[in-house]
């Protein structure tokens, strides 16, 4: 990143120097933290911190704003659970959240501040047409765009076409994996499902274990190609990382389960960039014995292109090259997704065809306060 990001990657590390930032540099951190989706979360980290009330008057009042969207958003997801829960109350195996849900079900620490766009669940494959059977039958529908998107979900992906509830609006992803089936590191649910611990306030819902909570954060932000919340993504795993650094054995056991899951190259990246960013309190010799790590060369690469495609974030502040940097890092992300028989006509299609409206795009803009639980 530019030494123009210093200030808010200097907040995220240490909330207590935004006491002492000046006009001009907070004039510059807000429009990258609110390009960034991070408004909300500094001013939680500010307010944990002790910090608020040493802030400007419009800089309080814009981050409480954010932070009254924020909890309007928790308090919609819980509800939604409540309704999830009464559509799949027939459904006899576990059904998982992810991400921002699992934050908000689980309190974690990501959730303070978290804005997001939809709520994702994982159920196993054996049992998929049976919850989006009962999902339909409660008002949700598919969203997908046109045919050949359904086509591509249900054929190739590790998820079906986003589902969106008639009445309520509300957006839902339905995983039965954590990669698509065509993706070139193989991965099934079972793991995930055998290790999960139910949630008390929704006992329907389970939660992934912290372990798995890690590597699924990491695999997303280096397999889902859309950096424009790519900062947003590190910071979730950073708090996911500190909560559990300082246990015995944590480390290890978690080399360990990215072993098992073979999701060993996508921690390693994420990782490394949370150390380099956020000073994420990553041992050195975790990183030497990651499972996968790639070589001198690759890393050297991959550090060059995260370094620009991280910027993309706020137009004013990109860093030189950051346009194809996170052009490459989105063409590396269909490649790790489809053999390049399937992603070259894949990539035509979407190139010269109808494009619906994408995930990135609903992830832009905070929903309306009790409408949609972003």
């Amino acid at each position: 990143m530019t030494p123009r990001w210093t200030p808010l990657l200097r907040s995220l590390r240490e909330p207590v120097c935004m006491a002492g930032h000046d006009e001009a540099t907070w004039d510059l951190l807000l429009r990258q933290a609110l390009s960034a989706g991070l408004l909300a979360r500094l001013g939680a980290l500010a307010r944990q911190a002790g910090v608020e009330p040493a802030l400007p008057l419009p800089v309080r009042r814009l981050m409480r704003a954010l932070l009254a969207v924020s909890d309007e958003q928790r308090r919609a997801v819980r509800w939604e659970l409540v309704q999830l829960s009464r559509d799949l109350a027939a459904l006899p195996g576990p059904v998982l959240l992810l991400k921002g849900a699992a934050y908000v079900a689980g309190d974690l620490p990501p959730a303070p501040g978290r804005l997001f766009s939809d709520i994702d669940l994982l159920v196993s494959r054996e049992q998929l047409d049976e919850a989006e059977a009962a999902l339909m039958l409660s008002g949700w529908v598919s969203a997908a765009g046109t045919s050949y998107d359904e086509r591509y979900y249900r054929q190739w992906m590790h998820e079906l076409p986003p589902m969106v509830h008639l009445r309520r609006q509300t957006n839902l992803d339905l995983h039965h994996n954590l990669l698509p089936l065509t993706a070139r590191i193989k991965t099934h649910s079972a793991p995930l499902l055998a290790t999960a611990q139910p949630v008390a306030e929704f006992p329907r819902f389970s939660l992934p274990s912290a372990l798995d909570q890690i590597l699924h954060s990491a695999t997303h932000l280096m397999h889902e190609g859309e950096w424009g919340h790519g900062l947003r993504d590190l910071v979730d795993l950073d708090s996911l990382l500190r909560q559990h650094a300082t246990e015995t054995s944590f480390w290890d056991q978690l080399l360990q389960r990215a072993e098992q899951l073979g999701l060993g190259r996508p921690l390693f990246y994420g990782l490394s960039q949370c150390r380099r960013w956020l000073h994420t309190p990553v041992p050195d010799d975790v990183l030497a014995r990651c499972p996968a790590r790639p070589g001198p060369l690759t890393r050297r690469l991959m550090d060059a292109l995260l370094a620009r495609a991280l910027t993309s974030a706020h137009r004013g502040s990109l860093a030189a090259g950051a346009r194809l940097a996170e052009f490459a890092l989105y063409i590396r992300s269909h490649y790790l997704r489809m053999p390049l028989h399937l992603l070259l006509p894949h990539l035509v299609v979407k190139a010269w065809g109808s494009k619906p409206a994408s995930p990135a795009t609903r992830d832009a803009e905070p929903a309306a306060a009790g409408v949609d639980p972003r």
